[in-house]
């Protein structure tokens, strides 16, 4: 599968199945679209056959001499030898394999707070109560879902827990306590527990900085963009804004971490679809790490991305990466979330078919104890998985969670993008389409522009 696409002045050819990239003259990027076009598999072999020429003469018309079509053919040639271009799918054959792999849990999402200090209009955690009831997880309840990671983590040595709500920090003695207990066990077990934290920022201070420095490896910051962009989608529930309480917090804990292991996490909806703009704002602030992801909603929400706006979408992500390529060169880069891609090694065969884990390696926790494949199915009885006292008492939902890949899903089957999204979150896919083995559409056009750009810009700094 090749997608070839033009951004930035650049000719942009990607084989899908190999991963490569090449960055080519406008004959060759004709000469492979042509190719392309026949519909076939390419083989070294095949290309060398006598109607190959001929058919790039037909196709290509009087733009190019035959010398030339040859010099481009004979490229073309030499990178599908080297398994760089018309590769073949090799992931397909190993879907078995991967099915069969012995899953442990990995991650967990400890829902330490159903609660909230602010009123984020598009929250999908209706402030923090996820459908249900106001609620603080306490200490025994969060030293079970240890006890439970540990247990079915099998041989696996660093865990990740992700402390979040509603907002953590209304339940800050409980996390320390928490972290503490966790590093007990971790010499009791020969584990690693990765802590992070998601907070707003309302109740961060010198005390809590300390230790999150100390005993947490990442930290997300959320924080929506400029001061009148957030203060209209995340305010008190008095109706004051938050952003010149949290702005400085989140400056002074950014700058502690030495600009690293942390990023700022923002949202934007349709209100704000000049989100480039938050993302410089972000910049201009003096934070390095960062990521402003799109509203999900109902069309009925007012604030929700609909298809009608996806061209301002593209045109704002275009915007933003040649933003990102001056800024890099002249020293003033940052690291925008969508636009990091690994282009030599990235992730296992395991999670480019079938994505982040939910279900399978990663797990939410409510603060009674309930388990869910993630956080956004909290509250939805169907995924109810099972609790941190019984363990897991539904497996049938983490095997449908295992079935779920790139290939079960007939959008993503011919998609450029499957194996750098690994078939976009099942959490949307199952809102807008009622089943996981789907695609949520809007976000796929977001997603494959990310793509796009990201690999523009490895090109640009290459």
């Amino acid at each position: 599968m090749i997608h070839q696409y033009k951004s930035n002045g650049y000719n942009i050819v990607l084989d899908v199945n190999s991963g490569a990239v090449h960055v080519v003259d406008g004959l060759c990027y004709d000469v492979i679209a042509c190719l392309d076009g026949q519909g076939a598999s390419h083989t070294p072999e095949t290309l060398k056959e006598d109607g190959t020429l001929a058919h790039l003469k037909e196709c290509l018309g009087d733009r190019y001499i035959e010398s030339e079509l040859t010099e481009a053919l004979e490229d073309v040639i030499e990178l599908t030898a080297a398994g760089r271009l018309f590769t073949a799918d090799c992931y397909e054959c190993l879907l078995e394999e991967v099915k069969k792999r012995k899953t442990v849990v990995k991650a967990l999402c400890l829902h330490i707070a159903h609660d909230c200090n602010l009123a984020c209009k598009y929250c999908f955690a209706e402030e923090g109560e996820y459908h249900g009831r106001r609620a603080l997880m306490s200490f025994e309840v969060g030293k079970k879902a240890l006890d439970f990671l540990i247990a079915n983590s099998g041989s696996r040595r660093n865990l990740e827990v992700d402390f979040f709500g509603g907002e953590p920090l209304l339940n800050w003695q409980v996390v320390k306590d928490l972290v503490a207990y966790g590093r007990e066990q971790e010499k009791l077990y020969d584990k690693h527990f990765r802590f992070t934290v998601t907070t707003n920022g309302v109740l961060l201070d010198d005390e809590i900085e300390a230790f999150v420095n100390r005993e947490m490896d990442n930290v997300v910051l959320s924080l929506d963009g400029r001061r009148e962009v957030n203060d209209r989608m995340r305010p008190f529930r008095s109706g004051a804004g938050s952003y010149d309480l949290i702005v400085p917090k989140f400056q002074k804990l950014a700058d502690s971490r030495n600009q690293e292991r942390y990023y700022v996490r923002g949202t934007f909806t349709r209100e704000n679809l000049d989100f480039s703009e938050d993302i410089l704002h972000f910049a201009d602030l003096g934070f390095k790490q960062m990521s402003i992801e799109p509203v999900v909603g109902e069309e009925t929400d007012p604030y929700a991305i609909r298809e009608s706006d996806l061209p301002a979408i593209m045109a704002e992500y275009d915007k933003l990466a040649k933003i990102m390529i001056e800024r890099e060169k002249s020293g003033k880069g940052f690291h925008f979330f969508h636009f990091m891609i690994d282009l030599e090694g990235g992730p296992c065969v395991a999670k480019r078919l079938s994505g982040c884990g939910s279900g399978t390696e990663y797990l939410a926790v409510t603060p009674w104890g309930d388990l869910y494949p993630c956080h956004q199915f909290v509250g939805q009885e169907e995924f109810l998985m099972g609790n941190v006292d019984d363990g897991i008492v539904n497996p049938q939902i983490a095997d449908e969670f295992r079935s779920c890949n790139v290939y079960t899903k007939e959008k993503c089957r011919n998609c450029f993008a499957k194996f750098y999204c690994s078939g976009g979150c099942m959490a949307n896919a199952y809102n807008f389409h009622g089943t996981i083995h789907d695609a949520y559409d809007i976000g796929c056009e977001m997603q494959r522009k990310r793509v796009e750009c990201a690999i523009m810009i490895k090109a640009a700094l290459a």
